[in-house]
């Protein structure tokens, strides 16, 4: 506890933290060094409570990282209050400034605070969405995320997922901009457009995160004309993502949508390329900014901003289900990450996500994150699973 601080009567203290990375069926990242599916990249983090309440949260980071930071952070946690998610996160920030402000330190955090808003909202009986603020709606559209195919196979793995009833499809990495070659660019952009079903939105992302990016700022100029020329929707990670003058100008001259922000952790970071207008559309990732609650001011701040939110959901069924709740508590949200066909979205749940056939997603109302993990599934990628469950278990 902080000093001066007294827990609540009644508060859960919490018990145990615990790390369990995810290994097995790693899908495919189109990184240079490309994930092979025995990589540990997404680790799901459970906080035990004395009360035997149990919540549960994703770290998009290797398992060793994880628990390294867990370590560290533990001291902080152990005894302290499990209801009280902003307090306790803003404590883990303001104590780490030194060991990875912004790194995995911030990443292991983002999973522990999920896991906290996930027990509050069992304590209190509500989901994590009435929570941060009410339901502003209850079904949201899921994009269908992607990596770029050569022309072709693009628009057989588009039709492969619009017959699983979705309409929304972010496409992106594979050969895109690391070709030199414009027209291969606009290949697989038309050949994905082709396949949409009527009605269907379609985004890019560049991937200029990636390790050795090639091109800068004429390349995505030129290619952000050649995107609305074909109604992309928006236009993502279009130069390296700390090239905020590049972000600026491309904005100013775009004819489309500018995203970006996946890789920025702690809201701070935001600030400049919020003030500056860097972006139309920003992109906090819930399992690397701090969680739910850097999130959420991150999200507000951009609409000060008159700058729409989108979260970036690249990780597991446990970020997806953070994103949906933040989703239904904040005003104008239309859209959801979801990756297609990644066995840690649709493989570790006691109840699959299925989508309505307008190729929408309910958004849970029951406490807490409303998701469950399956014992048994997550056994299949975890050495650790069962200490997710139970507090007494080895990991």
């Amino acid at each position: 506890m902080g000093q001066g601080q007294a827990r609540p009567a009644g508060a859960l203290g919490i018990r145990r933290i615990v790390a369990a990375p995810l290994y097995g069926e790693s899908p495919k990242g189109g990184w240079s060094t490309e994930i092979k599916p025995g990589d540990s990249i997404q680790t799901l983090i459970a906080v035990h409570t004395e009360g035997g309440i149990t919540g549960h949260g994703s770290a998009f980071a290797p398992g060793p990282l994880v628990a390294a930071a867990l370590a560290l952070l533990e001291p902080l946690l152990i005894g302290e209050s499990a209801t009280e998610p902003e307090r306790i996160a803003e404590k883990l920030h303001q104590n780490t400034f030194w060991f990875g402000r912004g790194g995995t330190v911030t990443h292991a955090i983002s999973g522990i605070d999920i896991a906290l808003w996930d027990i509050l909202g069992q304590v209190t009986g509500l989901s994590v969405g009435r929570l941060m603020g009410g339901r502003h709606r209850e079904r949201v559209m899921p994009y269908c995320s992607l990596l770029m195919e050569e022309p072709g196979a693009m628009a057989a793995a588009i039709l492969r997922y619009r017959e699983q009833g979705f309409r929304a499809f972010k496409i992106g990495w594979g050969p895109f901009g690391r070709r030199d070659d414009h027209r291969l660019d606009e290949a697989i952009v038309a050949d994905a457009r082709a396949a949409l079903p009527p009605g269907g939105r379609l985004f890019v992302d560049a991937g200029a995160s990636d390790a050795y990016w090639p091109n800068g700022l004429k390349w995505a100029l030129r290619t952000a004309d050649m995107l609305a020329a074909h109604d992309v929707g928006w236009f993502e990670e279009a130069v390296r993502p700390d090239a905020l003058e590049d972000f600026v100008e491309l904005r100013r001259q775009a004819r489309l949508p500018i995203a970006g922000g996946e890789v920025l952790t702690r809201r701070q970071a935001f600030l400049p390329f919020l003030s500056r207008g860097a972006f139309d559309i920003v992109q906090p990732d819930a399992t690397k900014v701090g969680g739910l609650s850097e999130q959420r001011r991150i999200a507000w701040t951009a609409q000060d901003f008159g700058v729409r939110y989108v979260g970036h959901g690249w990780n597991t069924a446990l970020g997806l289900a953070a994103d949906l709740q933040l989703a239904t508590a904040l005003p104008g949200v239309d859209l959801v990450e979801y990756i297609g066909g990644s066995a840690y979205v649709d493989g570790i749940v006691a109840a699959p996500f299925r989508l309505d056939g307008d190729g929408t997603l309910a958004i849970p109302d029951t406490p807490g994150l409303g998701v469950a993990l399956d014992p048994d599934a997550v056994a299949r990628f975890s050495p650790a699973a069962a200490a997710l469950f139970d507090p007494e278990a080895a990991v």
